[in-house]
């Protein structure tokens, strides 16, 4: 295994607490899409992939996993595609402003990117969701410094779990996939590690993945969250 030089980070429930950040944006855009129905906006929410018993987002569902795209397709399914990517667009900008407004950091999140930083560490974002959501949401962070990009379903020919997003990243830092980690905290972020041939792949549990996910998934590592990220590299004897 080569050392690991570049980290690419899943962005929700992995650098973002998902459930806090992420219910109430969800919530708005069903009840749009429900018409202002309650009752069916709750079944949308459902179907999308929000469990109402556990008050969470249920691992590597459409809300959890996919894109706006996704989402749209899912509710909208009988919507001509020109109005269907209409729609698209118009949730791109809605999740892009409230999705960075609302941001709530996983705890520890900040202290160890920099700590990574400072080790030299060449750091990127890979998201489903949309790369002006990413960058808006790491600015308002105030970690948008310590990134060389942000990577998100519409920056790429083809998501989350391809390898495009690592190839586009090992293309601006001259790093080869083998010397980059994958850390996400959903199945799909394992799978895209695996596609690309990256040399580590970290699930973490700060999100919507449980350790069951990535143990079907091939993780290399599982962690609690980017906290132990710090840590967990500087033990590795790779």
């Amino acid at each position: 295994m080569a050392r690991i030089r570049g980290i690419l980070f899943d962005k929700d429930g992995t650098l973002v607490d998902f459930d806090r950040t992420w219910f109430s944006i969800g919530d708005m855009l069903a009840l749009e899409a429900a018409g202002g129905d309650r009752l069916k906006a709750d079944r949308l929410m459902a179907q999308a992939g929000y469990d109402f018993r556990s008050k969470h987002f249920v691992a590597d569902s459409v809300f959890a996993a996919g894109t706006n795209a996704d989402v749209v397709a899912l509710w909208y399914p009988d919507t001509e595609p020109t109005l269907r990517q209409e729609i698209v667009t118009r949730f791109n900008g809605i999740t892009a402003v409230n999705g960075a407004a609302k941001a709530v950091a996983v705890a520890g999140v900040r202290d160890a990117l920099a700590t990574l930083h400072q080790g030299g560490y060449r750091m990127g974002v890979a998201t489903n969701d949309s790369t002006a959501g990413a960058q808006q949401t790491i600015l308002m962070l105030g970690i948008a410094s310590m990134f060389d990009a942000a990577y998100g379903y519409d920056a790429v020919a083809r998501p989350k779990p391809a390898p495009d997003t690592v190839l586009a990243f090992c293309d601006l830092t001259g790093l080869s996939p083998s010397e980059v980690a994958i850390i996400g905290d959903n199945g799909h972020d394992i799978e895209m590690a695996h596609n690309a041939g990256c040399g580590l792949s970290i699930g973490v549990l700060s999100g919507t993945g449980t350790r069951d996910t990535f143990e079907r998934a091939r993780a290399d590592a599982i962690l609690g969250s980017v906290a132990d990220l710090p840590a967990f590299l500087a033990s590795d004897p790779n």
